[in-house]
């Protein structure tokens, strides 16, 4: 398995971790809870960003990938 590949994975996960955490936050009537899920899911977001810049580097770095995508 490639870096890239690896990188796609880990992307694919933490943006389905960071739906959930919004329609948790959407779905619940608890304040309290709605707040922890909103936090989360922001926290998640920055988590996806910072995959995406990384995935974005390696495709610079290993032109080969850019055809895999």
């Amino acid at each position: 398995m490639t870096v890239q590949t690896q990188i796609q994975q880990a992307l694919a996960s933490a943006q389905s971790v960071e739906a959930s955490l919004t329609q948790f936050s959407l779905e619940t009537e608890n304040e309290q809870a709605k707040q922890m899920y909103q936090q989360l899911a922001q926290q998640q977001k920055q988590i996806v960003q910072q995959l995406q810049i990384r995935y974005d580097q390696v495709l610079q770095e290993e032109p080969q990938f850019k055809n895999n995508q």
